[in-house]
């Protein structure tokens, strides 16, 4: 009898060990964009191919996430096991020892990840996030309604060549409006558009002594001209839209142009989100004085928090999320036109997504033009285009970027918008021990 009772036990407590492993639960924290919000509906996928892992979305808006994951990574927290972060967070965390590095060995073939996008997301030759999809940006334009204005968009217009195709095809009355840029305030969104826009002036956000440069007559000229013509042909309520606002105007026919990420490509070309999916063309971005750091580079990625208690299971749903074989599962579940791209090189030599990929010359094109060290036409002190990799920048970012927006919605005026930013960075960079 008790030859059976220690057998019935040991199972009870080999099934519940068993139990407990099949009930791993991760936490996947994430922003709420299209590709981020397929990835959630494909999940299934995921849970059928790994049994014993159930994955949890906490699905954010982009600043409250950026928000959420800083402050749970800077505590050791926990509370998420893949985070989504980007170029900016992954060598500064990585370097601090908050995540994980990546697992890249045996079939992931780490070597197919584009090499700037794969660099950007390493610190020290280690890669701490696993890009899920790359970016830069590019003009998307309504061919149609350039025709009709007698306008022609081409690669590296002049600022001054898309202010004037903005007015030409500026028809409010009609609910169309020359342009739609972001204005929304944030490091990552209004400040993402405008650093590529200032570089491309001339300006930069430090001197090589590390002092802010807001005041300069480059930033002042940048920030005056987009203040003036998204005045005149952009939207009305344009301080309060970012990315997913943009991509609600453009594809309801209210844009003649949109300049913002080149992943926005495979929506506005989707005819079952965009109304004039047949109607957009591509061009690389604009510039004033000097075409460094005209366009970003960017990569939404996945890490693994260092505290995580889940990081096997953590790093089975990173590799599986960015890998080739999830790529061709969202080609033949959604149609190659609507892959994650900005990744691998592979996904740019399958011959089905180039037949499906209208934009994915452009997009290549801009990805590749991008240098984050050498993106300012003065020698700068900081490492990325349109962000600088520095622990303050979050702060310094975002601070501009509400002055900024400010100015926009006719607050501020350029000047008073520019002095309080600068007046801000200085102090944070003096209590920082910069200078």
């Amino acid at each position: 009898m008790k030859s059976l009772t220690k057998t019935a036990v040991a199972c009870a407590v080999s099934f519940a060990a068993i139990n407990a492993f099949a009930e791993t639960q991760i936490t996947v924290a994430t922003v709420n964009n299209g590709h981020m919000i397929e990835m959630q509906k494909l999940t299934p996928e995921f849970e059928k191919q790994y049994p014993d892992i159930k994955v949890k979305w906490v699905t954010l808006e982009e600043g409250v996430l950026r928000q959420n994951v800083t402050q749970d990574i800077a505590n050791g927290s926990g509370l998420y096991d893949v985070m989504t972060i980007g170029m900016y967070e992954a060598p500064i965390w990585g370097e601090r020892g908050w995540l994980e590095p990546i697992d890249t060995s045996g079939s992931y073939d780490v070597d197919d990840i584009l090499p700037s996008i794969r660099g950007g997301l390493s610190y020290d030759g280690t890669m701490y996030a696993s890009p899920f999809y790359g970016e830069s940006s590019m003009v998307m334009y309504r061919k149609d309604l350039a025709e009709k204005a007698g306008v022609t968009i081409s690669d590296r217009d002049s600022w001054e060549d898309i202010r004037n195709a903005a007015a030409a095809m500026n028809d409010p009355e009609n609910g169309v409006y020359g342009i739609c840029l972001r204005g929304k305030a944030g490091w990552g969104d209004n400040m993402a558009f405008l650093t590529a826009m200032a570089n491309s002036f001339g300006a930069r956000w430090f001197d090589m002594d590390w002092k802010p440069q807001l005041e300069s007559a480059e930033w002042k000229n940048a920030v005056s001209f987009y203040v003036d013509m998204m005045g005149k042909y952009g939207p009305p309520g344009a301080s309060g839209n970012s990315f997913n606002e943009n991509l609600a105007l453009f594809n309801e026919g209210k844009c003649g142009m949109w300049i913002d990420a080149t992943i926005a490509a495979s929506f506005v070309t989707d005819p079952k989100q965009s109304k004039v999916a047949d109607k957009v063309g591509f061009a690389q971005s604009p510039y004033s004085k000097t075409e460094k750091g005209a366009n970003w580079l960017w990569s939404w990625a996945l890490g693994i928090p260092a505290a995580t208690k889940n990081a096997e299971a953590a790093q089975t749903f990173v590799r599986w999320a960015t890998s080739k074989d999830y790529i061709k599962l969202v080609g033949e579940t959604n149609g190659w036109g609507a892959v994650p791209t900005g990744t691998r090189q592979s996904t740019y030599e399958n011959p089905k997504f180039q037949k499906a990929a209208v934009f994915a010359d452009a997009e290549l094109k801009a990805i590749n033009s991008a240098n984050p060290n050498d993106s300012t036409l003065e020698p700068s002190p900081y490492v990325g285009v349109q962000f600088a990799a520095i622990p303050e920048f979050q702060a310094i970012g975002t601070t501009t970027g509400q002055m900024i927006s400010g100015a926009l919605a006719g607050s501020l005026s350029v000047d008073q918008a520019l002095k309080s930013a600068n007046r801000s960075a200085d102090r944070q960079m003096r209590q920082a021990g910069y200078y």
